[in-house]
Protein backbone atom coordinates (compact mmCIF):
# COMPACT_ATOMS: atom_id res chain seq x y z
CA UNK A 1 0.00 0.00 0.00
CA UNK A 2 1.70 3.49 -1.14
CA UNK A 3 1.32 6.91 0.92
CA UNK A 4 -1.34 7.96 -1.48
CA UNK A 5 -3.52 4.93 -0.64
CA UNK A 6 -2.84 5.29 2.99
CA UNK A 7 -4.11 8.75 2.60
CA UNK A 8 -7.07 8.17 0.82
CA UNK A 9 -8.11 5.91 3.57
CA UNK A 10 -7.99 8.05 6.08
CA UNK A 11 -9.65 10.38 3.96
CA UNK A 12 -12.59 7.76 3.72
CA UNK A 13 -12.75 7.13 7.32
CA UNK A 14 -12.47 10.63 8.49
CA UNK A 15 -15.94 11.02 5.88
CA UNK A 16 -17.55 8.39 7.76
CA UNK A 17 -16.68 9.62 11.18
CA UNK A 18 -18.00 12.64 10.37
CA UNK A 19 -21.25 11.66 8.50
CA UNK A 20 -21.85 9.31 11.25
CA UNK A 21 -21.81 11.84 14.18
CA UNK A 22 -24.54 13.47 15.48
CA UNK A 23 -24.90 16.41 18.47
CA UNK A 24 -28.44 16.62 20.49
CA UNK A 25 -29.36 18.60 23.45
CA UNK A 26 -30.02 16.56 26.69
CA UNK A 27 -30.13 18.14 30.05
CA UNK A 28 -27.73 20.45 29.77
CA UNK A 29 -25.22 18.32 28.09
CA UNK A 30 -24.22 17.46 24.26
CA UNK A 31 -24.92 14.10 23.42
CA UNK A 32 -22.85 12.64 20.68
CA UNK A 33 -23.81 9.85 18.72
CA UNK A 34 -21.33 7.87 16.89
CA UNK A 35 -21.17 5.52 14.35
CA UNK A 36 -19.38 2.68 16.29
CA UNK A 37 -21.11 -0.14 17.41
CA UNK A 38 -21.72 -1.63 20.62
CA UNK A 39 -21.85 -5.42 21.03
CA UNK A 40 -25.27 -4.93 20.91
CA UNK A 41 -24.96 -3.17 17.25
CA UNK A 42 -26.56 -0.19 18.82
CA UNK A 43 -24.44 3.21 18.18
CA UNK A 44 -21.78 3.96 20.84
CA UNK A 45 -23.12 7.39 22.41
CA UNK A 46 -20.96 9.82 24.81
CA UNK A 47 -21.93 12.99 26.39
CA UNK A 48 -20.22 16.60 27.02
CA UNK A 49 -20.87 19.01 29.22
CA UNK A 50 -19.15 22.53 30.07
CA UNK A 51 -16.52 22.09 33.07
CA UNK A 52 -13.91 24.00 34.20
CA UNK A 53 -13.71 26.20 31.78
CA UNK A 54 -13.40 22.82 29.26
CA UNK A 55 -15.78 19.74 28.79
CA UNK A 56 -16.34 16.71 30.69
CA UNK A 57 -16.69 13.73 28.49
CA UNK A 58 -18.70 10.81 29.79
CA UNK A 59 -20.09 7.67 29.13
CA UNK A 60 -22.99 8.17 31.40
CA UNK A 61 -22.22 4.46 32.88
CA UNK A 62 -23.27 3.23 30.44
CA UNK A 63 -20.82 0.52 29.38
CA UNK A 64 -20.18 -0.43 32.86
CA UNK A 65 -23.89 -1.15 33.53
CA UNK A 66 -24.37 -3.11 30.29
CA UNK A 67 -21.71 -5.19 31.21
CA UNK A 68 -23.34 -5.81 34.37
CA UNK A 69 -26.69 -6.47 33.05
CA UNK A 70 -25.30 -9.52 31.43
CA UNK A 71 -23.11 -10.98 35.01
CA UNK A 72 -19.98 -9.04 33.85
CA UNK A 73 -18.84 -7.33 37.10
CA UNK A 74 -15.73 -6.16 38.73
CA UNK A 75 -16.14 -7.44 42.21
CA UNK A 76 -12.71 -8.23 42.98
CA UNK A 77 -9.21 -6.88 42.84
CA UNK A 78 -7.87 -8.42 39.86
CA UNK A 79 -10.87 -7.45 37.74
CA UNK A 80 -10.73 -4.19 39.00
CA UNK A 81 -7.40 -4.20 37.86
CA UNK A 82 -7.63 -5.39 34.35
CA UNK A 83 -10.11 -2.22 33.73
CA UNK A 84 -7.85 0.26 35.35
CA UNK A 85 -5.10 -0.60 32.74
CA UNK A 86 -7.19 -0.61 30.02
CA UNK A 87 -8.54 2.88 31.08
CA UNK A 88 -4.72 4.26 32.07
CA UNK A 89 -4.19 3.08 28.42
CA UNK A 90 -6.09 5.41 27.19
CA UNK A 91 -6.21 8.24 29.66
CA UNK A 92 -9.76 7.95 30.72
CA UNK A 93 -10.88 7.55 34.33
CA UNK A 94 -13.43 5.88 36.38
CA UNK A 95 -15.60 7.71 38.37
CA UNK A 96 -18.48 5.85 40.16
CA UNK A 97 -19.71 3.55 37.18
CA UNK A 98 -19.05 6.27 34.44
CA UNK A 99 -16.16 6.63 32.17
CA UNK A 100 -14.75 9.92 32.28
CA UNK A 101 -12.00 12.15 30.44
CA UNK A 102 -11.54 16.02 30.93
CA UNK A 103 -11.06 17.85 27.40
CA UNK A 104 -9.84 21.46 26.38
CA UNK A 105 -10.98 23.04 23.63
CA UNK A 106 -8.23 22.46 21.75
CA UNK A 107 -7.97 18.53 22.53
CA UNK A 108 -11.57 18.10 22.10
CA UNK A 109 -11.13 15.77 19.41
CA UNK A 110 -8.07 13.65 20.82
CA UNK A 111 -10.01 13.09 23.99
CA UNK A 112 -13.64 12.21 22.64
CA UNK A 113 -11.35 9.79 20.34
CA UNK A 114 -9.96 8.48 23.70
CA UNK A 115 -12.86 7.73 25.53
CA UNK A 116 -14.90 6.13 22.29
CA UNK A 117 -11.89 3.97 21.96
CA UNK A 118 -11.67 3.29 25.98
CA UNK A 119 -15.61 1.74 24.98
CA UNK A 120 -14.95 -0.34 22.53
CA UNK A 121 -11.92 -1.66 24.33
CA UNK A 122 -13.94 -2.33 27.54
CA UNK A 123 -17.05 -4.34 25.84
CA UNK A 124 -14.17 -6.44 23.52
CA UNK A 125 -11.46 -6.79 26.97
CA UNK A 126 -12.62 -10.23 28.14
CA UNK A 127 -15.19 -13.49 27.41
CA UNK A 128 -17.01 -14.89 30.55
CA UNK A 129 -19.17 -17.39 30.95
CA UNK A 130 -21.45 -18.15 33.80
CA UNK A 131 -18.64 -21.25 34.70
CA UNK A 132 -15.72 -19.48 33.63
CA UNK A 133 -13.63 -16.53 35.92
CA UNK A 134 -12.43 -13.45 33.69
CA UNK A 135 -9.92 -13.86 31.07
CA UNK A 136 -8.65 -11.06 29.05
CA UNK A 137 -7.89 -11.92 25.49
CA UNK A 138 -4.69 -9.58 25.48
CA UNK A 139 -3.47 -10.86 28.69
CA UNK A 140 -3.77 -14.34 26.88
CA UNK A 141 -1.45 -12.68 23.95
CA UNK A 142 0.69 -10.95 26.80
CA UNK A 143 1.47 -14.61 28.34
CA UNK A 144 1.52 -16.22 24.92
CA UNK A 145 4.49 -13.43 23.90
CA UNK A 146 6.83 -13.68 26.58
CA UNK A 147 6.10 -17.20 26.68
CA UNK A 148 7.69 -17.49 23.23
CA UNK A 149 10.77 -15.18 24.07
CA UNK A 150 9.14 -12.49 21.97
CA UNK A 151 10.21 -8.84 23.17
CA UNK A 152 7.40 -5.95 22.78
CA UNK A 153 6.49 -3.00 24.13
CA UNK A 154 3.02 -3.30 25.61
CA UNK A 155 0.44 -0.38 24.77
CA UNK A 156 2.68 1.18 22.35
CA UNK A 157 1.37 4.55 20.80
CA UNK A 158 2.41 6.14 17.70
CA UNK A 159 1.16 9.59 16.27
CA UNK A 160 -0.55 9.34 12.83
CA UNK A 161 -1.35 12.14 10.03
CA UNK A 162 -4.78 13.22 11.29
CA UNK A 163 -3.25 14.54 14.60
CA UNK A 164 -4.30 11.48 16.51
CA UNK A 165 -2.77 9.40 18.65
CA UNK A 166 -3.31 5.58 18.55
CA UNK A 167 -2.61 2.88 20.74
CA UNK A 168 -1.37 -0.42 20.11
CA UNK A 169 -1.59 -3.30 22.55
CA UNK A 170 1.98 -4.55 21.73
CA UNK A 171 4.97 -3.27 19.55
CA UNK A 172 8.05 -4.76 18.19
CA UNK A 173 11.49 -3.36 18.00
CA UNK A 174 12.82 -2.78 13.99
CA UNK A 175 15.71 -5.50 14.14
CA UNK A 176 18.00 -6.00 11.01
CA UNK A 177 15.54 -8.51 9.60
CA UNK A 178 12.18 -7.02 10.38
CA UNK A 179 10.85 -3.09 10.15
CA UNK A 180 8.90 -2.14 13.17
CA UNK A 181 5.65 -3.49 14.23
CA UNK A 182 2.45 -3.61 15.72
CA UNK A 183 0.58 -5.88 17.36
CA UNK A 184 -3.37 -5.56 18.27
CA UNK A 185 -5.31 -8.39 20.35
CA UNK A 186 -9.16 -8.65 18.97
CA UNK A 187 -11.27 -10.83 21.50
CA UNK A 188 -14.27 -10.41 18.82
CA UNK A 189 -13.79 -8.91 15.39
CA UNK A 190 -16.38 -6.82 14.09
CA UNK A 191 -16.75 -4.41 11.45
CA UNK A 192 -15.57 -1.31 13.92
CA UNK A 193 -12.67 -2.78 15.14
CA UNK A 194 -11.72 -3.75 11.53
CA UNK A 195 -12.15 -0.60 10.35
CA UNK A 196 -10.83 1.52 13.40
CA UNK A 197 -7.29 -0.19 13.45
CA UNK A 198 -7.55 -0.09 9.60
CA UNK A 199 -7.33 3.44 10.40
CA UNK A 200 -4.85 3.63 12.85
CA UNK A 201 -2.48 1.57 10.81
CA UNK A 202 -2.80 3.55 7.80
CA UNK A 203 -3.01 6.74 9.94
CA UNK A 204 0.53 6.23 10.89
CA UNK A 205 2.01 5.00 8.04
CA UNK A 206 1.34 7.93 6.04
CA UNK A 207 3.53 9.98 7.98
CA UNK A 208 6.14 7.72 8.04
CA UNK A 209 9.32 7.21 5.88
CA UNK A 210 9.95 3.34 7.06
CA UNK A 211 7.43 0.30 6.61
CA UNK A 212 5.35 -0.42 9.69
CA UNK A 213 4.47 -3.83 10.13
CA UNK A 214 0.97 -5.04 11.46
CA UNK A 215 -0.43 -8.06 12.66
CA UNK A 216 -3.54 -8.71 14.95
CA UNK A 217 -4.75 -12.03 16.86
CA UNK A 218 -7.69 -12.93 16.53
CA UNK A 219 -9.86 -14.94 18.97
CA UNK A 220 -11.57 -17.34 17.18
CA UNK A 221 -11.78 -19.80 19.73
CA UNK A 222 -14.70 -17.90 21.27
CA UNK A 223 -15.58 -15.69 18.86
CA UNK A 224 -15.32 -17.15 15.26
CA UNK A 225 -14.62 -14.04 12.36
CA UNK A 226 -16.44 -13.46 9.30
CA UNK A 227 -14.50 -13.59 6.25
CA UNK A 228 -15.39 -10.09 5.33
CA UNK A 229 -13.80 -8.84 8.32
CA UNK A 230 -10.74 -11.18 7.38
CA UNK A 231 -10.78 -9.74 3.94
CA UNK A 232 -11.02 -5.95 5.16
CA UNK A 233 -7.97 -6.52 7.47
CA UNK A 234 -6.07 -8.25 5.04
CA UNK A 235 -7.28 -5.33 2.17
CA UNK A 236 -4.96 -2.64 4.36
CA UNK A 237 -1.69 -5.07 4.44
CA UNK A 238 -3.12 -6.10 8.00
CA UNK A 239 -2.25 -10.10 8.64
CA UNK A 240 -4.95 -11.76 10.96
CA UNK A 241 -3.21 -14.35 12.76
CA UNK A 242 -5.69 -16.78 13.90
CA UNK A 243 -5.43 -17.64 18.38
CA UNK A 244 -6.43 -21.04 17.44
CA UNK A 245 -3.24 -21.15 15.25
CA UNK A 246 -0.97 -19.24 17.41
CA UNK A 247 2.10 -21.28 17.52
CA UNK A 248 2.31 -21.05 13.67
CA UNK A 249 3.14 -16.99 14.62
CA UNK A 250 5.61 -17.61 17.12
CA UNK A 251 8.12 -18.34 14.51
CA UNK A 252 7.33 -15.57 12.15
CA UNK A 253 6.94 -13.19 15.19
CA UNK A 254 10.65 -14.17 16.51
CA UNK A 255 12.59 -13.26 13.69
CA UNK A 256 11.86 -16.50 11.27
Amino acid sequence: MNRGECERLIADYLRWLKEGLRASEAEGSCRIATPFLDRHNDEIEIYAEKRNGGFLLTDDGYTLSDLASSGMTFGTEKRKAHLTAILNGFGVRQEAEELQVHATPQDFPQKKHNLVQAMLAVNDMFVMGEEHVLSLFKEDVARFLEENHIPVFPDFKLSGRSGFDHKFDFGLPKTRRHPQRVIQAINQLTKDQALSFAFAVADVRAVRAEKLVAYTFVNDVEHPPSEDNLAAMKAYEIEPMMWSRRNESATLLNGG
